[in-house]
């Protein structure tokens, strides 16, 4: 019961507007179930594989997001069912997902990753990157994917100033990019260890999975 206690302690600390992803990749069916039975209803997984077989087997009514790097080639394996997709760093990516939502005749929603953090590994478009991306003809073809706002993971450090320096910073291009596009509702950023700060500074959505299920196995 443990994960179910954890889920609904983490729950009564977040304001309303913010909405928990529960990260459950390389965790048992039978753990998400936990979480399910006390109304956990969104599930993030990062490998598509995976995300399927849960899918599959569990009830309907559950949302899933897909958290990791996503390639092209797997883009149609989740297009079925998935209900956003956050780490969207490409405009190639973009029309794969676009392609693959109208063969399933939905539109799919998606979250552009904003890159901010200072290690070289991290996944995402610059400023520049985005502001042209949203203002191309070709990104206003694509009539099957919906991008309903950011992403981004803040550097890997307990430097707790640098980690609110570079959430201020995508909340303050997350404020830009939503004059022009009305449809950004969603600031997804802050996982276990930082959730707390990265909703001081905004986020609306939170990624949380060691606090809920334990390390990951």
């Amino acid at each position: 019961m443990a994960i179910a206690t954890n889920l609904l302690q983490i729950k009564s600390t977040l304001p309303e507007n913010v909405i928990l992803v529960a990260v459950s990749k390389t965790k048992p069916v039978s753990n998400l179930m936990e979480g399910y039975e006390v109304g956990q209803r969104i599930f993030g997984e990062n490998k598509i594989q995976e995300m399927t077989e849960k899918w599959e087997q569990m009830p309907k009514d559950i949302q899933w997001h897909m958290i990791g790097h996503v390639q092209t080639n797997k883009v149609k394996f989740m297009a079925p069912f998935v209900s956003l997709i956050h780490g969207v760093d490409s405009f190639k990516l973009l029309e794969e997902i676009n392609k693959q939502a109208k063969k399933n005749n939905r539109i799919i929603d998606c979250l552009l990753q904003i890159h901010i953090a200072e290690e070289e590994t991290k996944f995402g478009l610059n400023k520049e990157e985005l502001v042209s991306l949203l203002s191309s003809d070709d990104f206003q073809q694509q009539k099957n994917i919906r991008v309903v706002g950011l992403m981004g993971m803040a550097t890997f450090t307990d430097d707790k100033e640098q980690v609110k320096k570079e959430f201020n910073q995508l909340k303050s291009i997350f404020d830009q990019s939503k004059m022009n596009n009305s449809q950004f509702t969603i600031l997804s950023m802050g996982m276990s260890g930082d959730y707390q700060l990265a909703i001081e500074c905004g986020s609306t959505m939170v990624r949380i999975g060691s606090s809920i299920f334990g390390e990951r196995n």
